[in-house]
Protein backbone atom coordinates (compact mmCIF):
# COMPACT_ATOMS: atom_id res chain seq x y z
CA UNK A 1 0.00 0.00 0.00
CA UNK A 2 1.12 3.73 -0.53
CA UNK A 3 3.35 5.23 2.17
CA UNK A 4 2.00 9.31 0.90
CA UNK A 5 -1.40 9.40 3.57
CA UNK A 6 -3.98 11.82 2.64
CA UNK A 7 -5.63 14.12 6.28
CA UNK A 8 -9.25 13.59 5.74
CA UNK A 9 -10.43 16.34 7.96
CA UNK A 10 -14.26 16.00 8.31
CA UNK A 11 -16.47 19.55 9.06
CA UNK A 12 -19.53 17.50 9.01
CA UNK A 13 -20.28 18.88 12.46
CA UNK A 14 -19.51 22.37 11.13
CA UNK A 15 -20.38 23.26 7.32
CA UNK A 16 -22.73 20.37 7.26
CA UNK A 17 -24.19 21.43 10.06
CA UNK A 18 -25.34 24.19 7.92
CA UNK A 19 -26.66 22.92 5.45
CA UNK A 20 -30.54 24.05 6.44
CA UNK A 21 -32.23 22.06 8.29
CA UNK A 22 -29.59 20.45 9.50
CA UNK A 23 -28.74 21.59 12.72
CA UNK A 24 -27.96 19.27 15.61
CA UNK A 25 -28.02 19.76 19.49
CA UNK A 26 -25.06 19.03 21.68
CA UNK A 27 -25.91 15.21 22.48
CA UNK A 28 -26.68 14.68 18.35
CA UNK A 29 -22.81 15.92 17.78
CA UNK A 30 -21.27 14.05 20.31
CA UNK A 31 -22.87 10.62 18.74
CA UNK A 32 -21.43 11.79 15.50
CA UNK A 33 -18.59 12.53 16.41
CA UNK A 34 -18.38 9.41 18.18
CA UNK A 35 -18.82 7.38 14.46
CA UNK A 36 -16.02 10.26 12.49
CA UNK A 37 -13.55 8.58 15.57
CA UNK A 38 -14.52 5.05 14.62
CA UNK A 39 -14.53 5.81 10.93
CA UNK A 40 -10.43 6.97 11.59
CA UNK A 41 -11.13 10.74 10.52
CA UNK A 42 -7.49 12.36 10.95
CA UNK A 43 -9.01 16.15 11.91
CA UNK A 44 -13.04 16.35 13.14
CA UNK A 45 -14.27 20.42 12.62
CA UNK A 46 -16.35 20.34 15.96
CA UNK A 47 -17.85 23.47 15.73
CA UNK A 48 -17.18 27.53 15.38
CA UNK A 49 -17.24 28.32 19.41
CA UNK A 50 -17.88 32.08 18.66
CA UNK A 51 -21.29 31.13 16.43
CA UNK A 52 -23.17 30.56 19.85
CA UNK A 53 -23.19 28.90 23.63
CA UNK A 54 -24.08 25.63 21.96
CA UNK A 55 -21.96 25.13 19.17
CA UNK A 56 -19.16 26.32 22.33
CA UNK A 57 -20.61 23.57 24.16
CA UNK A 58 -20.37 21.07 21.54
CA UNK A 59 -16.64 21.58 20.69
CA UNK A 60 -15.63 21.88 24.52
CA UNK A 61 -17.51 18.31 25.11
CA UNK A 62 -16.27 16.63 21.70
CA UNK A 63 -12.59 17.84 22.52
CA UNK A 64 -12.63 16.68 25.75
CA UNK A 65 -14.31 13.18 25.06
CA UNK A 66 -12.39 12.15 21.88
CA UNK A 67 -9.45 14.97 22.40
CA UNK A 68 -6.89 12.41 23.28
CA UNK A 69 -7.80 9.98 20.20
CA UNK A 70 -8.12 12.32 16.87
CA UNK A 71 -7.50 15.91 15.98
CA UNK A 72 -10.68 18.78 16.89
CA UNK A 73 -10.65 21.63 15.38
CA UNK A 74 -12.73 24.90 16.10
CA UNK A 75 -13.38 27.92 13.47
CA UNK A 76 -12.79 31.28 13.95
CA UNK A 77 -12.48 34.48 11.84
CA UNK A 78 -9.60 36.76 12.34
CA UNK A 79 -10.98 38.26 14.82
CA UNK A 80 -9.31 38.42 18.32
CA UNK A 81 -12.29 37.59 20.39
CA UNK A 82 -12.83 34.42 17.53
CA UNK A 83 -9.43 32.79 18.34
CA UNK A 84 -9.78 33.35 22.19
CA UNK A 85 -13.43 31.77 21.96
CA UNK A 86 -11.97 28.68 19.88
CA UNK A 87 -9.21 27.97 22.04
CA UNK A 88 -11.54 27.83 25.62
CA UNK A 89 -13.43 25.83 23.90
CA UNK A 90 -10.41 23.04 23.09
CA UNK A 91 -8.30 23.50 25.62
CA UNK A 92 -7.36 21.00 27.85
CA UNK A 93 -7.56 18.56 24.85
CA UNK A 94 -4.38 16.62 23.84
CA UNK A 95 -5.02 17.04 20.07
CA UNK A 96 -6.07 20.38 19.37
CA UNK A 97 -6.09 23.51 15.91
CA UNK A 98 -7.53 26.46 15.82
CA UNK A 99 -8.45 27.53 11.88
CA UNK A 100 -8.37 30.64 11.08
CA UNK A 101 -10.06 32.24 7.51
CA UNK A 102 -10.43 35.85 5.81
CA UNK A 103 -11.60 35.96 2.75
CA UNK A 104 -8.55 37.00 -0.10
CA UNK A 105 -10.45 37.48 -4.15
CA UNK A 106 -11.32 40.73 -4.94
CA UNK A 107 -15.50 40.55 -4.85
CA UNK A 108 -15.01 39.48 -1.11
CA UNK A 109 -12.22 42.69 -0.58
CA UNK A 110 -14.21 45.02 -1.93
CA UNK A 111 -17.47 44.05 -1.14
CA UNK A 112 -17.96 42.33 1.82
CA UNK A 113 -14.59 43.02 3.67
CA UNK A 114 -13.96 46.67 2.85
CA UNK A 115 -10.25 45.62 3.16
CA UNK A 116 -7.65 46.29 0.63
CA UNK A 117 -4.60 43.35 0.06
CA UNK A 118 -2.24 45.18 2.82
CA UNK A 119 -5.41 44.96 5.48
CA UNK A 120 -5.54 41.32 4.41
CA UNK A 121 -2.37 39.97 5.01
CA UNK A 122 -1.56 42.24 8.16
CA UNK A 123 -4.44 40.71 9.50
CA UNK A 124 -4.14 37.05 8.25
CA UNK A 125 -0.33 37.30 9.92
CA UNK A 126 -1.93 38.92 13.42
CA UNK A 127 -4.20 36.34 14.17
CA UNK A 128 -2.16 33.34 13.01
CA UNK A 129 0.24 34.42 15.10
CA UNK A 130 -2.38 34.90 17.99
CA UNK A 131 -3.75 30.97 17.31
CA UNK A 132 -0.26 29.97 17.26
CA UNK A 133 0.35 31.53 20.79
CA UNK A 134 -2.27 28.96 21.86
CA UNK A 135 -2.15 25.83 19.72
CA UNK A 136 0.87 24.99 17.77
CA UNK A 137 -1.39 23.31 15.18
CA UNK A 138 -2.87 25.79 12.92
CA UNK A 139 -5.04 26.11 9.99
CA UNK A 140 -5.23 29.23 7.73
CA UNK A 141 -7.84 29.31 4.70
CA UNK A 142 -8.07 32.15 2.31
CA UNK A 143 -11.53 32.06 1.65
CA UNK A 144 -13.07 31.95 -1.68
CA UNK A 145 -9.10 31.29 -2.85
CA UNK A 146 -10.12 29.62 -6.20
CA UNK A 147 -11.32 33.32 -7.37
CA UNK A 148 -8.71 35.04 -5.84
CA UNK A 149 -5.92 36.46 -8.32
CA UNK A 150 -2.71 33.83 -8.16
CA UNK A 151 -0.25 36.20 -7.32
CA UNK A 152 -1.74 37.80 -4.11
CA UNK A 153 -2.71 34.19 -2.98
CA UNK A 154 1.10 33.18 -3.16
CA UNK A 155 1.45 36.19 -0.99
CA UNK A 156 -0.68 35.12 1.85
CA UNK A 157 -0.17 31.84 1.68
CA UNK A 158 3.64 32.45 2.00
CA UNK A 159 3.14 34.90 5.45
CA UNK A 160 0.56 33.04 6.86
CA UNK A 161 3.12 30.23 6.99
CA UNK A 162 6.08 32.29 8.10
CA UNK A 163 3.90 33.41 10.98
CA UNK A 164 3.38 30.05 12.05
CA UNK A 165 0.23 28.33 9.94
CA UNK A 166 0.63 24.15 9.97
CA UNK A 167 -1.89 23.77 6.98
CA UNK A 168 -2.94 26.30 4.58
CA UNK A 169 -6.06 25.60 3.06
CA UNK A 170 -7.82 26.88 -0.25
CA UNK A 171 -10.84 26.65 -0.05
CA UNK A 172 -13.29 26.60 -3.66
CA UNK A 173 -15.78 28.55 -1.19
CA UNK A 174 -18.77 29.11 -3.99
CA UNK A 175 -17.71 25.61 -6.01
CA UNK A 176 -16.90 28.00 -8.74
CA UNK A 177 -13.28 26.07 -9.91
CA UNK A 178 -12.97 23.03 -12.59
CA UNK A 179 -10.73 19.99 -12.11
CA UNK A 180 -7.73 22.01 -14.42
CA UNK A 181 -8.17 25.20 -12.82
CA UNK A 182 -8.23 23.87 -9.24
CA UNK A 183 -4.89 21.44 -10.12
CA UNK A 184 -3.49 24.95 -11.77
CA UNK A 185 -4.01 26.48 -8.55
CA UNK A 186 -2.38 24.00 -6.00
CA UNK A 187 0.26 23.77 -8.20
CA UNK A 188 1.00 27.31 -8.76
CA UNK A 189 1.07 27.73 -5.04
CA UNK A 190 3.76 24.68 -4.93
CA UNK A 191 5.93 26.15 -7.80
CA UNK A 192 6.05 29.46 -6.13
CA UNK A 193 5.34 30.10 -2.38
CA UNK A 194 9.21 29.38 -1.21
CA UNK A 195 8.25 28.20 2.34
CA UNK A 196 5.29 25.66 1.35
CA UNK A 197 6.92 22.63 2.41
CA UNK A 198 6.49 23.56 5.66
CA UNK A 199 2.75 23.51 5.95
CA UNK A 200 0.29 20.91 4.43
CA UNK A 201 -1.48 21.95 1.18
CA UNK A 202 -5.68 21.22 1.95
CA UNK A 203 -8.69 21.47 -0.27
CA UNK A 204 -11.97 22.37 0.33
CA UNK A 205 -14.90 22.61 -2.35
CA UNK A 206 -18.14 23.05 -2.40
CA UNK A 207 -20.46 21.61 -4.94
CA UNK A 208 -22.43 24.04 -6.57
CA UNK A 209 -21.55 22.88 -10.16
CA UNK A 210 -21.01 19.21 -8.95
CA UNK A 211 -17.54 19.36 -8.73
CA UNK A 212 -16.56 19.15 -5.49
CA UNK A 213 -15.32 15.68 -5.58
CA UNK A 214 -13.22 15.77 -8.90
CA UNK A 215 -11.89 19.12 -8.10
CA UNK A 216 -11.00 17.37 -4.75
CA UNK A 217 -8.72 14.77 -6.29
CA UNK A 218 -7.56 17.02 -8.80
CA UNK A 219 -5.61 19.24 -6.04
CA UNK A 220 -4.48 15.15 -4.54
CA UNK A 221 -3.01 15.24 -7.89
CA UNK A 222 -0.95 18.24 -8.05
CA UNK A 223 0.09 18.04 -4.45
CA UNK A 224 -2.18 18.30 -1.79
CA UNK A 225 -2.68 16.34 0.93
CA UNK A 226 -5.64 17.14 3.32
CA UNK A 227 -9.11 16.74 1.98
CA UNK A 228 -11.91 18.55 3.86
CA UNK A 229 -15.37 17.08 3.09
CA UNK A 230 -18.41 15.97 4.73
CA UNK A 231 -20.49 12.61 5.20
CA UNK A 232 -23.06 12.38 2.57
CA UNK A 233 -21.34 15.45 1.06
CA UNK A 234 -23.54 17.59 3.75
CA UNK A 235 -23.18 21.60 3.64
CA UNK A 236 -24.28 24.78 2.49
CA UNK A 237 -26.10 25.07 -0.65
CA UNK A 238 -25.65 21.59 -2.41
CA UNK A 239 -23.25 20.48 -0.06
CA UNK A 240 -19.29 19.63 0.15
CA UNK A 241 -17.28 17.04 -1.30
CA UNK A 242 -18.33 13.98 -0.15
CA UNK A 243 -16.24 11.97 2.43
CA UNK A 244 -16.94 8.37 0.65
CA UNK A 245 -16.70 9.00 -2.18
CA UNK A 246 -13.27 10.28 -1.90
CA UNK A 247 -11.76 8.02 0.23
CA UNK A 248 -13.17 5.14 -1.92
CA UNK A 249 -11.75 6.99 -5.19
CA UNK A 250 -8.71 7.13 -3.15
CA UNK A 251 -8.85 3.47 -2.37
CA UNK A 252 -9.94 2.18 -5.33
CA UNK A 253 -7.59 4.38 -7.68
CA UNK A 254 -4.54 3.86 -5.78
CA UNK A 255 -2.38 2.83 -8.54
CA UNK A 256 -3.15 6.04 -10.27
CA UNK A 257 -3.48 8.71 -7.22
CA UNK A 258 -0.38 6.57 -5.08
CA UNK A 259 -1.57 7.46 -1.61
CA UNK A 260 -4.10 5.66 1.20
CA UNK A 261 -6.42 7.31 3.97
CA UNK A 262 -6.53 5.91 7.00
CA UNK A 263 -10.09 5.71 6.81
CA UNK A 264 -12.01 2.51 7.92
CA UNK A 265 -14.08 2.19 4.84
CA UNK A 266 -16.28 -1.03 6.42
CA UNK A 267 -17.56 1.54 8.84
CA UNK A 268 -18.59 4.11 5.81
CA UNK A 269 -22.23 2.96 5.01
CA UNK A 270 -23.33 2.86 8.77
CA UNK A 271 -21.62 6.18 9.30
CA UNK A 272 -23.61 7.73 6.61
CA UNK A 273 -27.22 6.06 7.69
CA UNK A 274 -26.37 7.72 11.46
CA UNK A 275 -25.94 11.38 9.61
CA UNK A 276 -28.60 10.44 7.60
CA UNK A 277 -30.89 9.48 10.62
CA UNK A 278 -29.63 12.67 12.78
CA UNK A 279 -30.01 14.82 10.22
CA UNK A 280 -33.35 14.04 8.77
CA UNK A 281 -31.43 14.49 5.20
CA UNK A 282 -31.75 11.23 2.71
CA UNK A 283 -29.33 10.16 1.04
CA UNK A 284 -30.50 9.15 -2.62
CA UNK A 285 -30.84 5.75 -3.83
CA UNK A 286 -28.11 6.77 -7.11
CA UNK A 287 -25.80 8.15 -4.61
CA UNK A 288 -22.29 7.33 -4.89
CA UNK A 289 -21.16 4.48 -2.29
CA UNK A 290 -23.58 4.82 -0.17
CA UNK A 291 -26.75 5.05 -2.21
CA UNK A 292 -29.70 2.02 -1.93
CA UNK A 293 -28.64 1.50 -5.84
CA UNK A 294 -24.88 1.58 -5.26
CA UNK A 295 -24.15 -2.17 -6.19
CA UNK A 296 -27.49 -2.85 -7.98
CA UNK A 297 -27.20 -4.81 -11.21
CA UNK A 298 -30.75 -4.89 -12.96
CA UNK A 299 -29.18 -5.18 -16.61
CA UNK A 300 -29.00 -8.93 -17.51
CA UNK A 301 -25.87 -8.57 -19.54
CA UNK A 302 -24.53 -7.00 -15.92
CA UNK A 303 -26.16 -9.90 -13.79
CA UNK A 304 -24.82 -12.27 -16.44
CA UNK A 305 -21.13 -10.85 -16.19
CA UNK A 306 -21.45 -10.62 -12.40
CA UNK A 307 -22.15 -14.23 -11.94
CA UNK A 308 -19.14 -15.07 -14.33
CA UNK A 309 -16.66 -12.70 -12.86
CA UNK A 310 -17.47 -9.90 -10.05
CA UNK A 311 -14.84 -7.21 -11.42
CA UNK A 312 -16.67 -7.08 -14.73
CA UNK A 313 -19.44 -4.73 -13.35
CA UNK A 314 -18.48 -3.84 -9.63
CA UNK A 315 -14.88 -2.09 -8.83
CA UNK A 316 -15.66 -1.83 -5.10
CA UNK A 317 -16.95 -4.86 -2.81
CA UNK A 318 -19.98 -4.04 -0.73
CA UNK A 319 -18.31 -5.21 2.19
CA UNK A 320 -15.76 -2.70 1.70
CA UNK A 321 -18.07 0.14 2.83
CA UNK A 322 -19.74 -1.60 5.04
CA UNK A 323 -23.19 -1.50 2.80
CA UNK A 324 -26.11 -3.75 3.91
CA UNK A 325 -28.51 -4.67 1.48
CA UNK A 326 -31.88 -6.88 2.02
CA UNK A 327 -30.12 -10.66 2.27
CA UNK A 328 -32.62 -12.95 4.28
CA UNK A 329 -30.95 -14.27 7.29
CA UNK A 330 -33.58 -15.09 9.54
CA UNK A 331 -36.75 -16.12 10.68
CA UNK A 332 -39.29 -16.11 14.12
CA UNK A 333 -37.59 -19.41 15.64
CA UNK A 334 -33.49 -18.41 15.42
CA UNK A 335 -32.45 -17.96 18.75
CA UNK A 336 -30.30 -15.27 20.07
CA UNK A 337 -27.14 -16.75 19.65
CA UNK A 338 -28.07 -16.75 15.89
CA UNK A 339 -29.15 -13.30 16.54
CA UNK A 340 -25.66 -11.69 18.11
CA UNK A 341 -24.07 -13.45 15.45
CA UNK A 342 -25.74 -11.76 12.79
CA UNK A 343 -25.49 -8.44 14.17
CA UNK A 344 -22.04 -8.65 14.94
CA UNK A 345 -21.17 -9.39 11.03
CA UNK A 346 -23.31 -6.19 10.62
CA UNK A 347 -20.64 -4.32 12.21
CA UNK A 348 -22.48 -3.99 15.67
CA UNK A 349 -20.76 -4.33 19.09
CA UNK A 350 -23.45 -4.34 21.52
CA UNK A 351 -23.32 -4.06 25.22
CA UNK A 352 -25.80 -6.96 26.52
CA UNK A 353 -28.34 -4.78 27.88
CA UNK A 354 -28.58 -3.12 23.99
CA UNK A 355 -27.89 -6.65 22.33
CA UNK A 356 -31.24 -7.92 24.59
CA UNK A 357 -33.40 -4.91 23.82
CA UNK A 358 -32.28 -5.08 20.10
CA UNK A 359 -33.32 -9.00 20.13
CA UNK A 360 -36.87 -8.23 22.20
CA UNK A 361 -37.47 -5.63 18.94
CA UNK A 362 -36.52 -9.05 16.72
CA UNK A 363 -38.90 -11.06 18.62
CA UNK A 364 -41.63 -8.71 18.38
CA UNK A 365 -40.96 -8.15 14.44
CA UNK A 366 -40.68 -11.96 13.30
CA UNK A 367 -44.59 -12.24 15.12
CA UNK A 368 -45.44 -9.36 12.04
CA UNK A 369 -43.31 -10.61 9.43
CA UNK A 370 -42.33 -13.53 8.26
CA UNK A 371 -39.03 -13.19 6.61
CA UNK A 372 -36.42 -11.04 8.24
CA UNK A 373 -33.76 -9.20 5.90
CA UNK A 374 -30.24 -7.45 7.30
CA UNK A 375 -31.58 -4.20 6.37
CA UNK A 376 -34.47 -4.80 8.81
CA UNK A 377 -31.75 -5.59 11.90
CA UNK A 378 -29.82 -2.64 10.75
CA UNK A 379 -33.01 -0.46 11.15
CA UNK A 380 -34.27 -2.31 14.11
CA UNK A 381 -30.69 -1.17 15.88
CA UNK A 382 -30.61 2.23 14.70
CA UNK A 383 -34.16 2.88 15.82
CA UNK A 384 -32.98 1.34 18.89
CA UNK A 385 -29.36 3.15 19.27
CA UNK A 386 -31.04 6.61 18.42
CA UNK A 387 -31.13 9.14 21.03
CA UNK A 388 -34.31 9.30 22.01
CA UNK A 389 -35.46 12.33 23.22
CA UNK A 390 -37.98 12.70 26.61
CA UNK A 391 -41.42 13.61 26.96
CA UNK A 392 -44.57 12.32 25.90
CA UNK A 393 -44.92 8.64 25.03
CA UNK A 394 -48.13 6.63 23.00
CA UNK A 395 -49.74 4.03 25.24
CA UNK A 396 -52.27 3.13 22.28
CA UNK A 397 -53.20 4.44 19.09
CA UNK A 398 -56.41 3.79 16.94
CA UNK A 399 -57.26 5.16 13.50
CA UNK A 400 -60.26 5.03 11.33
CA UNK A 401 -60.90 6.04 7.80
CA UNK A 402 -62.43 5.25 3.93
CA UNK A 403 -64.06 6.40 1.08
CA UNK A 404 -66.70 8.74 2.56
CA UNK A 405 -65.70 8.94 5.93
CA UNK A 406 -63.87 11.41 8.06
CA UNK A 407 -60.74 10.13 8.88
CA UNK A 408 -60.01 10.20 12.94
CA UNK A 409 -57.39 9.52 14.75
CA UNK A 410 -57.64 8.42 18.98
CA UNK A 411 -54.98 8.67 20.99
CA UNK A 412 -53.69 7.80 24.98
CA UNK A 413 -50.43 8.90 25.75
CA UNK A 414 -48.49 9.48 28.94
CA UNK A 415 -45.88 11.98 30.08
CA UNK A 416 -42.52 10.09 30.54
CA UNK A 417 -43.52 7.81 33.83
CA UNK A 418 -46.80 9.60 35.01
CA UNK A 419 -49.49 7.66 35.88
CA UNK A 420 -52.39 9.82 34.23
CA UNK A 421 -52.83 9.01 30.62
CA UNK A 422 -54.45 11.62 28.56
CA UNK A 423 -57.12 10.83 25.56
CA UNK A 424 -58.04 12.77 22.84
CA UNK A 425 -59.12 12.39 19.04
CA UNK A 426 -58.48 14.91 15.97
CA UNK A 427 -59.77 14.63 12.39
CA UNK A 428 -57.75 15.21 9.23
CA UNK A 429 -57.84 14.73 5.43
CA UNK A 430 -56.32 11.30 6.08
CA UNK A 431 -55.31 9.06 8.96
CA UNK A 432 -51.63 10.00 9.14
CA UNK A 433 -52.65 13.92 9.16
CA UNK A 434 -55.61 12.53 11.77
CA UNK A 435 -52.71 11.30 13.80
CA UNK A 436 -50.27 14.58 13.71
CA UNK A 437 -53.27 16.33 14.76
CA UNK A 438 -54.23 14.55 17.68
CA UNK A 439 -50.23 14.57 18.59
CA UNK A 440 -50.51 18.18 18.85
CA UNK A 441 -53.48 18.50 20.55
CA UNK A 442 -52.51 16.02 23.75
CA UNK A 443 -48.78 17.52 24.02
CA UNK A 444 -50.15 21.07 23.33
CA UNK A 445 -47.26 21.62 20.39
CA UNK A 446 -48.38 23.71 17.50
CA UNK A 447 -46.12 22.57 14.94
CA UNK A 448 -46.07 22.79 11.15
CA UNK A 449 -45.15 19.81 8.75
CA UNK A 450 -42.00 21.24 6.53
CA UNK A 451 -41.43 17.56 5.12
CA UNK A 452 -42.68 13.48 5.37
CA UNK A 453 -40.51 11.04 3.59
CA UNK A 454 -41.77 7.27 3.56
CA UNK A 455 -39.06 4.17 2.73
CA UNK A 456 -39.63 0.20 2.23
CA UNK A 457 -36.78 -0.99 5.01
CA UNK A 458 -36.19 -4.12 3.10
CA UNK A 459 -38.76 -6.12 0.37
CA UNK A 460 -42.31 -7.71 0.19
CA UNK A 461 -45.56 -6.68 1.59
CA UNK A 462 -45.07 -7.19 5.35
CA UNK A 463 -41.72 -4.88 5.26
CA UNK A 464 -41.08 -2.54 7.38
CA UNK A 465 -41.49 1.42 6.71
CA UNK A 466 -39.52 3.96 7.79
CA UNK A 467 -40.80 7.63 8.15
CA UNK A 468 -38.91 10.78 8.33
CA UNK A 469 -40.43 14.07 9.32
CA UNK A 470 -39.32 17.56 9.38
CA UNK A 471 -41.69 19.56 11.36
CA UNK A 472 -41.00 23.97 12.20
CA UNK A 473 -41.93 24.71 15.89
CA UNK A 474 -41.67 28.73 16.24
CA UNK A 475 -39.41 29.16 13.78
CA UNK A 476 -36.91 26.32 14.71
CA UNK A 477 -36.62 22.73 12.60
CA UNK A 478 -36.58 19.37 14.11
CA UNK A 479 -36.47 15.94 12.75
CA UNK A 480 -38.00 12.63 13.44
CA UNK A 481 -37.72 9.33 12.73
CA UNK A 482 -40.26 6.09 13.12
CA UNK A 483 -40.06 2.17 12.36
CA UNK A 484 -42.74 0.26 12.03
CA UNK A 485 -44.29 -2.49 9.54
CA UNK A 486 -47.44 -0.43 10.06
CA UNK A 487 -46.78 3.01 8.54
CA UNK A 488 -49.59 5.04 10.62
CA UNK A 489 -47.68 4.03 13.70
CA UNK A 490 -44.12 4.67 12.35
CA UNK A 491 -45.61 8.13 11.27
CA UNK A 492 -46.50 8.70 15.04
CA UNK A 493 -43.42 7.79 15.99
CA UNK A 494 -41.33 10.15 14.11
CA UNK A 495 -43.54 13.13 14.44
CA UNK A 496 -43.46 12.37 18.31
CA UNK A 497 -40.05 12.16 18.47
CA UNK A 498 -39.86 15.25 16.29
CA UNK A 499 -42.12 16.80 18.59
CA UNK A 500 -40.43 15.80 21.71
CA UNK A 501 -37.01 17.45 20.29
CA UNK A 502 -39.03 20.47 20.49
CA UNK A 503 -39.34 20.55 24.15
CA UNK A 504 -37.28 23.17 26.02
CA UNK A 505 -35.63 20.41 28.22
CA UNK A 506 -34.59 18.96 24.81
CA UNK A 507 -34.01 21.60 22.79
CA UNK A 508 -30.12 22.32 23.21
CA UNK A 509 -29.55 24.56 20.33
CA UNK A 510 -28.62 28.01 20.67
CA UNK A 511 -29.56 30.94 18.02
CA UNK A 512 -26.18 32.13 16.44
CA UNK A 513 -25.00 35.36 17.82
CA UNK A 514 -22.78 35.46 14.06
CA UNK A 515 -24.46 37.34 11.86
CA UNK A 516 -21.63 36.68 8.67
CA UNK A 517 -22.48 33.97 6.20
CA UNK A 518 -19.55 31.50 6.90
CA UNK A 519 -18.90 28.98 3.88
CA UNK A 520 -15.01 28.59 3.82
Amino acid sequence: MADDVITIFDTTLRDGEQSPGCSMNTAEKLEVAKALVELGVDVIEAGFPIASPGDFEAVQKIAQKFGDRTVICGLARCRREDIDRAWEALKGAEKTRIHVFLATSSIHREHKLKMDKHEIVDAAVEMVKRAVDYCPDVEFSPEDAARTELDFLCEVVEKTIDAGATTVNIPDTVGYATPSQFRHVIAHLKENVSNIDKAVISAHCHNDLGLAVANSLASVEAGARQLECTINGLGERAGNAALEELVMAVRTRADYYGCRTNIKTSKLYPTSRLISHITGMQVQRNKAIVGQNAFAHEAGIHQHGMLQERTTYEIMRPQDVGFVGTNLVLGKHSGRHAFRDRVESLGYDLEDASLQQAFDDFIALADKKKEIYDADIVALIDNRLGKQPTGWKIVSLHTSAGTGAVPTATLEMRYEEDEEVRCDAATGDGPVDAVFCALERITGISARLHDYQVRSVSSGKDAQGEVSVEINVKGKLYHGRGVSTDIIDASAQAYLNALNKSLPENDQRSESVVTENVTV
